[in-house]
């Protein structure tokens, strides 16, 4: 008969308990997608608002309920709270469900781990156009570091060659496509952090995954474009479109579905 501390927890006891981590997830994440852009620390120093400057207590950081009871603002200056740092919290949340009810087993918490460095990144680079290095190397190792465990565990080093194609191959799309562009045209098309992006998306989800993301990508940005130009928002050679936030959002459904590379 097996111990019950150790027989696994319920589905409904592990939704729950990974809708609450997700959240306290995405709250973190919240306060570095404001942070991060100002130059700030995300680590160090008090929650305040930042209206007043007014430090946070306990009661207004719980994640979700808090945003929900203050109506979006601030107790003490009724400033408004961004909804970005509510999207990010419910992000969180979504990303510690779906991995919990579709990841392939023994990847929930991989899943978990991918999905929230992704929707940062997304959002970064949805607010910002900004794909901070730091963030695509912390991808790019968290990613390593699975795959080794992985090739570890299968005594296989088969794993990590995949991975370092990925890498190399999502690396190399993009930046031969940059190259081209700017000798074609003789300007930037595409940001510096992209072809960084998908290299380390690339370990997550090998070669195959880097064309299926490119493609799903693509799809993505088409439907953007249109749904601008049925909103009558103007679209030249000159309107950026966040290709980070179109790579992580095909990304992370492709590695639920289909696991590592």
């Amino acid at each position: 008969m097996l111990d019950p501390a150790f027989l696994p927890p319920s589905p409904g006891i592990a939704l729950i308990g990974a809708s609450v981590l997700g959240a306290i997830v995405g709250s973190f994440l919240g306060a570095a997608l404001v942070r991060m852009p100002e130059g700030r620390s995300v680590v160090t120093g008090r929650s305040a608002c930042d209206g007043c400057g007014k430090a946070l207590t306990v009661m207004e950081l719980v994640p979700v309920l808090s945003w929900l009871a203050q109506r979006g603002k601030c107790r003490a200056c009724g400033a408004r709270i961004g909804r970005g740092q509510l999207a990010c919290e419910l992000g969180g949340a979504a990303v510690g469900i779906g991995a919990v009810l579709v990841a392939r087993e023994g990847l929930v918490l991989a899943a978990m781990l991918l999905g929230w460095q992704l929707l940062l990144l997304a959002l970064l680079d949805l607010r910002h156009l900004w794909l901070p290095r730091v963030l695509v190397g912390w991808l790019a190792g968290s990613g390593g570091l699975v795959v080794l465990a992985r090739a570890w565990f299968e005594q296989d080093v088969g794993p990590v060659l995949i991975a370092a194609g990925g890498a190399a191959l999502g690396f190399l799309m993009l930046w031969l496509i940059a190259r081209f562009y700017l000798k074609a045209r003789g300007r930037e098309g595409m940001g510096s952090g992209d072809p960084p992006l998908l290299g380390a998306i690339g370990i997550w989800l090998g070669p195959l995954g880097v064309v299926e993301v490119m493609l799903g990508a693509s799809i993505l940005g088409i439907a953007a474009a249109i749904v601008m130009l049925v909103s009558k928002r103007k679209i030249d050679a000159e309107t950026a479109l966040p290709l980070g936030t179109c790579l992580a959002a095909t990304a992370w459904p492709l590695f639920l579905l289909q696991g590592l590379g």
